[in-house]
């Protein structure tokens, strides 16, 4: 047998192509020039049947698909079946392109088939044509669609209207439901239909456990499919006597709710179930002129959008969680009873489907997460560049294509950075600057603007940490001020300086490295926690008043580092405490990410934990107080060439459990 096939390259087409090749017949293949490509690989699915497939230039948008004269003449009243399954499926697609391909596509694949003189013409259509029909939808029922209300839905409905009206062979219809992967390997091509909503399915799992129970939406019956069943039935129905004239409904006959689709796929993604689900009819009783006035207001509008945007999920697609049509497809089951095509429930092999997207399709899978393709050609400022944090991020930074500038107050150490840096590659420069002094920021982003022309990412990293209790600190009131001038007032005096330059080039990323001690509420630590606070609470509040300009805050709340910085504190000689590099590890993570926050895992159980009890956490605060004495530097005391005092058995444990907080 002869087959002739428009859209045999398409997600569908690979698979019917297979079941025709093993019927032993020729296909011969709609090919668009320039596409040959997509040919080769088709071929390359059918390696020990490549001969039998054929390759026709053509076009969809060319009276007669544009055939070679020659081919007609030698194919004519020899091809079997015509398949036409080439079409836009995209429901965001220009509706002009959508006429172009689905309409006219459709009536010049008529054409095409008329001239071979072919057996049957086979067309592939949707259950859109229904449009939004309210009940059920039966194989006979056509022009009692409703609510044609976008391209997509209209232009399905009026091509299959053109093979209806227009055709000259004979013909069936096939209308497919929501196509999705193979029930076995889960392949597919293209995200559509339910795979819309993997995205929010996958940030629950990575942010809740599975335990955690959620609220969702009930909705209409999603009438969704595997491919291999589609390609089956058209093709066990097409050849099977005595259908022609006739319409499929190619669709499961025990169709799953919106919620019920959802859980199917958490289930299988091992994320968290939605156990309430709310049906939007339960709002039917409000007047539309409210909900739709509400859904119009600007601020609803922008936070819808950018819900969606977060989740890829296309505005057209929401109109569809509550799907009205069920589709009776009892003459279709009837016809395909023992032939062994059938549908699988979707529970079957929901897990396939699942899997080939984590694997294949993920939008996550496509971003370059390599710290040099995130910071290329950039612009980056590093405070407290000369030693510890600031200059182990410099050096991590040295193999990217970024320009590093180094800041710190001590030209001399600085330059010894910038030997290090320039040794590995990078471009670096240094700009000597004291953050706590305000007059030297404003110079500093002025010096830094006239000779680089913007900053791209601020690391705000030049830092003071006091560990003294409060009743040591009574009359050192200058503790405070002069660490909320380095570590507020100097950090804040610089981002405020680069952020009109940055909102005029719509982009730009600062990172604040504060501590955990902010989550903790360490002891000995108010005036550091206090500072390190107040610029957390400013970055908050800044972040919302820049979200729609692509400034973004990213604060650290970096656990115990072994830096110069804590180094007067001997008993930190003997407390676990991560290196400087493992740091920079984390600052170069916020430039690929880009998140709010990065924190330890026992740094956000702090918080919760003093969220829920706080009465509790103050008590473990008071027992770590107690049980670490003040530091010779905190009482005044020359600490240099002290040796530093064994630690007991207990503060070793203690600091153990509680690794990474300082105390």
């Amino acid at each position: 047998m002869h087959y002739f096939l428009t859209g045999a390259t398409g997600f569908i087409g690979k698979f019917l192509t297979e079941r025709l090749l093993n019927r032993g017949g020729h296909v011969h293949v709609l090919v668009r020039p320039g596409s040959e490509l997509k040919f080769t690989a088709l071929k390359s699915r059918f390696p020990h049947q490549a001969d039998r497939l054929h390759a026709v230039t053509g076009d969809l948008s060319m009276v007669g698909l544009g055939l070679d004269e020659a081919f007609v003449a030698k194919m004519a009243g020899n091809i079997d079946h015509f398949f036409h399954l080439a079409a836009i499926y995209d429901i965001d697609a220009p509706e002009a392109d959508q006429v172009k391909a689905n309409v006219e596509g459709t009536r010049h694949a008529l054409q095409a088939a008329e001239q071979l003189k072919a057996g049957c013409f086979n067309y592939a259509s949707s259950i859109a044509v229904a449009g939004l029909f309210n009940g059920i939808f039966r194989e006979d029922m056509f022009e009692e669609a409703e609510k044609l209300v976008n391209p997509y839905l209209r232009t399905k409905h009026d091509a299959e209207k053109v093979v209806r009206n227009e055709a000259r062979v004979p013909y069936r219809i096939y209308r497919p439901g929501m196509v999705v992967g193979h029930s076995k390997t889960g392949e597919i091509d293209k995200i559509d239909g339910p795979y819309f909503f993997f995205r929010l399915i996958k940030t629950l799992r990575d942010a809740l456990p599975r335990w955690m129970p959620m609220l969702g939406v009930e909705g209409g019956r999603l009438n969704i499919v595997p491919v291999d069943y589609v390609a089956g039935a058209m093709d066990v129905l097409a050849h099977k006597p005595g259908l022609d004239g006739r319409c499929f409904h190619l669709t499961d006959p025990k169709p799953h709710k919106v919620g019920e689709v959802m859980n199917i796929f958490a289930r299988a993604a091992s994320a968290p179930e939605f156990a309430m689900r709310i049906d939007a009819r339960m709002l039917g009783f409000i007047p539309s002129a409210i909900t739709g006035g509400i859904g119009k207001l600007p601020p609803v509008q922008r936070i819808k959008k950018q819900f969606l945007n977060d989740f890829q999920i296309p505005e057209a697609a929401v109109g569809f969680i509550n799907y009205p049509t069920k589709f009776d497809c009892r003459e279709t089951l009837k016809e395909l009873q023992g032939t062994g095509v059938s549908c699988p429930r979707l529970d079957q092999y929901a897990g396939a489907v699942w899997d080939y997207w984590a694997r294949n399709l993920d939008s996550d899978l496509f971003i370059d997460r390599t710290l040099a393709g995130n910071v290329k050609g950039k612009v980056i400022l590093i405070t407290g560049a000369s030693s510890g944090i600031g200059k182990a991020t410099a050096l991590r930074l040295a193999d990217t294509e970024a320009t590093i500038l180094l800041v710190a107050r001590t030209r001399e150490k600085l330059e010894e950075t910038l030997v290090e840096v320039e040794a590995k590659g990078a471009r670096a420069f240094i700009h000597t600057c004291d953050v706590s002094n305000l007059e030297d920021c404003d110079r500093l982003v002025k010096e830094v603007l006239e000779q680089h022309g913007r900053v791209d990412v601020l690391v705000n990293n030049a830092g003071r940490s006091i560990r003294r209790g409060v009743a040591s600190a009574y009359d050192r009131f200058h503790d405070y001020e002069r660490t909320m001038q380095l570590n507020y007032f100097g950090a804040l005096r610089l981002i405020m300086g680069l952020l009109p330059s940055m909102t005029a080039n719509r982009r730009g990323l600062i990172i604040n490295i504060s501590s955990i001690g902010v989550l903790t509420n360490a002891p000995r630590f108010s005036a550091y926690v206090a500072s390190k606070s107040a610029l957390d609470a400013f970055s908050r509040c800044a972040a919302a008043e820049f979200s729609d300009q692509n400034v973004r805050f990213t604060t650290i709340n970096m656990p115990l580092v072994r830096t110069p910085m804590i180094a007067p504190t001997k008993m930190y000689d003997y407390a676990p405490a991560i290196q400087p590099e493992e740091a920079a590890d984390m600052i170069c993570d916020a430039m690929i990410r880009r998140p709010k926050r990065i924190a330890t895992r026992l740094g956000i159980f702090a918080q919760i934990l003093y969220d829920l009890a706080p009465k509790t956490t103050e008590i473990i605060m008071n027992t770590g107080f107690k049980m670490f004495p003040e530091s010779d530097a905190a009482k005044g005391k020359s600490a240099e060439a002290a040796p530093a005092p064994a630690p007991s058995s207990e503060q070793v444990a203690f600091q153990y459990i509680m690794r990474g907080i300082y105390w």
